[in-house]
């Protein structure tokens, strides 16, 4: 998988995935004008989304699809740079599925189905290259 991120200005980036869809970014620190999310919060939405439908497609499997669902993530950030992730909770809510359906579908994104959550846990190799 490839994606591009391109500078706008101050700290606005917009992001562009295979799927063709832009994904603005952007931050109040270090000169941003806080206009999108911020990379990190990003990150954890992409991961509840992510998850989220795992556990959407399993109950539907199950046939006990919710009425409503939602993920909450909370994380816990390091207080000095790189400020890597220390902490991540996931909580599932799902109005008409029986507890043990909607636990099983939750354990089963994140042993199993969830690239967000299994590279989260994960060591990941990572190259570098700088093009002037």
């Amino acid at each position: 998988m490839e994606v591009r991120v391109s500078w706008h200005e101050n700290m606005r980036f917009i992001g562009v995935g295979p799927s063709n869809h832009a994904v603005v970014i952007d931050t109040t620190a270090v000169g941003g004008d806080g206009t999108a999310a911020k990379p990190v919060e990003l990150c954890l939405i992409a991961l509840a989304a992510c998850t989220g439908m795992d556990v959407i497609s399993i109950l539907r499997k199950m046939r006990t699809p919710p009425r409503k669902f939602e993920v909450l993530v909370k994380a816990e950030q390091a207080p000095e740079h790189p400020k890597v992730l220390t902490r991540v909770e996931l909580l599932y809510r799902a109005e008409g599925v029986p507890y043990e359906n909607l636990y099983r579908a939750a354990q089963l994104s994140q042993e199993r189905y969830c690239p967000l959550s299994n590279s989260l846990k994960a060591e990941i190799s990572f190259a570098v290259e700088a093009i002037p």
